[in-house]
């Protein structure tokens, strides 16, 4: 990923404003961003569901 990510860099003349004008890159960014913030929940929530009676 590091090696992608330097060569968008390059490709961009070391713009990071380029990830986010184009599309895919933009909703690519969003997703990460939202796995990032909600994966903290969801792993609470799996605990909860997961946890035994007693």
């Amino acid at each position: 990923m590091e090696e992608y990510l330097r060569r968008a860099l390059l490709l961009s003349s070391g713009d990071p404003i380029a990830f986010v004008t184009r599309p895919i890159s933009a909703v690519m960014l969003v997703m990460a961003a939202l796995f990032v913030v909600l994966s903290p929940a969801v792993r609470m929530k799996r605990e909860e569901a997961f946890q035994e009676e007693e």
